[in-house]
């Protein structure tokens, strides 16, 4: 097991390395002068050029990368190009702890409702009950993010009356006021993961209940409902535990349409708001954030699939 854990780690760390060069990169061929854009484009050259000498990119490229890495993996994630000069880093934890705050609550409502859905799917295949599942959770994750979110708004905001519209609640706010604040952008991120996670429990459910060894023990006299839970149920949520593990990294910055709806402060939200100031060092550290919680996401799903089957840790 100790191998194993080795080695995904080792693997985590190349991708990281990978992915920052790739970012890097990628902000590098962005058009615009970014001195010319703080300062604005009537400054003074010798303005510009001051600015662009004391934010080094007088430096080579590769230089500037390894400036950029040394410090990013230091702590010092330098400053925001747009927002006053203000440190990056405080200002991308603080929309990260809200990020997992709403990616716990979704996955709390989501991944228990799923699985319920996918077993009792499962068990009735081609019944009405099966047909009628598979039909609600296609038509709710046929509908966009930003369609969802209105309907919820309207309905429970708007109509009832029952929660918020926004979610721009303070991060010091006590804990019922976030949770209540969370519900509807929790329950329109649920609605995009729920029909995957039914789908692949569903499909577990079936496979395992064709296997040979779940007819020998009710042969055997072993009750079907001690079968299910303790042997097919197992077997069955292991590629489940995959799609959920990598979901949680997906909603650490992928929600940007939700958060916007939603007027949530989270990463895909702060990272919209530096694409369109171009704020470049904010980009970097939110997308290499985001790719760390995705990484990250997948190291913990194969060590849960490795203590769950053990011939994964021989393969």
């Amino acid at each position: 097991m100790l191998r194993f854990l080795v080695r995904r780690i080792l693997l985590l760390a190349v991708t990281l390395l990978l992915t920052s060069v790739f970012i890097f990169a990628l902000t590098q061929v962005l058009p615009g002068d970014v001195p010319r854009l703080i300062l604005g484009r009537d400054a003074p050259p010798q303005a510009v050029e001051d600015l662009r000498e004391r934010l080094g990119l007088n430096e080579s490229v590769p230089q500037q990368y390894v400036n950029w890495l040394m410090g990013f993996v230091s702590g010092d994630w330098g400053t925001s190009f747009t927002g006053g000069s203000a440190p990056i880093r405080p200002l991308v934890m603080e929309r990260l702890g809200n990020s997992l705050r709403l990616a716990a609550v979704a996955l709390v409502i989501s991944v228990p409702l799923s699985i319920a859905l996918g077993v009792l799917a499962g068990l009735f295949e081609n019944s009405w009950i099966d047909s009628l599942i598979s039909i609600l959770t296609l038509s709710v994750v046929g509908l966009p993010e930003f369609v969802t979110g209105l309907i919820l708004i309207n309905v429970f905001a708007l109509g009832l009356n029952w929660l918020p519209a926004s979610a721009s609640v303070p991060s010091n706010a006590a804990l019922g006021d976030w949770l209540r604040q969370l519900i509807l952008p929790a329950l329109a991120a649920s609605f995009v993961l729920m029909a995957y996670v039914v789908r692949m429990t569903r499909a577990g459910i079936i496979d395992e209940l064709k296997k040979p060894y779940v007819r020998t023990a009710i042969l055997k006299g072993v009750p079907q409902r001690q079968v299910i839970t303790r042997h097919v149920l197992r077997n069955a949520l292991l590629p489940t535990i995959t799609v959920i593990a990598v979901s949680f990294g997906w909603l650490i910055g992928g929600l940007v349409v939700i958060e916007n709806v939603f007027s949530f402060p989270g990463l895909g939200r702060l990272m919209t708001n530096a694409v369109e100031r171009k704020d470049i060092p904010l980009m970097q550290s939110v997308v290499m954030v985001t790719i760390f919680f995705f990484a990250v996401s997948n190291l913990i799903a194969d060590l849960l699939y490795a203590l769950l089957n053990p011939r994964i840790r021989l393969e």
